[in-house]
Order: C-alpha cells, then structure tokens, then sequence
C-alpha cells in the first residue's frame, strides 16, 4: 500500500512496488490524461512532475515516489508556469493530433517554472525529451516564448520554392 500525494490530495493505492506511475496514475486512479508513449522513457508523452521537476512516469516504479508530490497535466493548468503554457498552447494552436501535448505542456510548464525567461537553447534542451510525431516544434517553441513573454511570436513558415507543384 502506498500512498501518493497527486495533484495536492493524498491517494491510497494498493499495488506492487514495482509497478510504473504511469499505470497507477492511469490504471488504477482514472487520470488518463498522461499517456503512454514507448514505455522506455523516450517519448515525453508520460511526463509528470514529481515535486515541480518533469519525470517519465512509464518507467518510474511507485516504490521510488515516496513523499514527493506527484502533479500530471489535469492539475498543472494550477500552476502559474502550467496555466500560462496552457494559454499560449492555445493561442499558438500548437496542437495537430494531440497524443504527445501533455507530455509536451508538463515538460513546458517545469521550463518556465525554473527559468521564467528560457533562451533557445534552455528550450531545446528542456524539450528534446518530447517527441512531437506531427512536427508541431516550431509551434511549441512559439507557445513557451509566447507564454514567458505575454508576446505573440511570429510564426515563420517555409513557403514552396518557385516553380514546385
């Protein structure tokens, strides 16, 4: 029997020690908004925040947990960095199929949690962890500059060369 403190209410779940967050937080509590990816921690569709740092909930067995608090995309939108993310996600129309988003916004919102004001490169390495099969990263770099600035980003699109079909 553990218990978990998941988006700030304590939560008994009887389960083996083994067994990912992921499919706790799932399986056996109903939040089904943090999705399983490749189950090997590469995809970032299973990102939670464990104590405000992004994890990969796919490979972290709930034995290691212990006191931290556990906070997924249903609560994130709670959070200063996670309600501005979730904002400016909007606003950008980041989304294409959606399967990678909530991975996507926590390990967003953890960004903008620690550094309000994130440069190219604070972005890349805080998001190469979150595979976006749509290609939706110019859009997502957009919504975190967008979201620490209060300023729409102009999006830069790729128009044909002259003459293609």
């Amino acid at each position: 029997m553990f218990v978990l403190r998941i988006n700030g209410e304590k939560r008994s779940v009887n389960v083996p020690g083994d067994m990912p967050l992921l499919w706790v937080l799932r399986d056996v509590v109903g939040l089904t908004g943090t999705k399983f990816g490749c189950g090997v921690a590469q995809c970032g569709a299973c990102t939670v925040h464990l104590d405000g740092q992004p994890v990969r909930s796919c490979v972290l067995p709930v034995s290691a947990i212990g006191e931290k608090a556990i906070t997924t995309i249903e609560a994130v939108g709670q959070t200063a960095s996670g309600q501005k993310i979730q904002q400016a996600w909007l606003a950008v129309d980041v989304v294409q199929c959606g399967y990678c988003q909530s991975g996507q916004i926590m390990s967003a919102a953890a960004l903008l949690a620690r550094a309000p004001n994130p440069t190219d490169a604070d972005i890349d390495a805080a998001m190469s962890g979150n595979i976006c099969r749509c290609g939706t990263y110019i859009r997502i770099r957009a919504a975190i500059k967008q979201a620490a600035t209060g300023r729409a980003e102009i999006l830069q699109t790729i128009a044909p060369a002259a003459g293609a079909p």
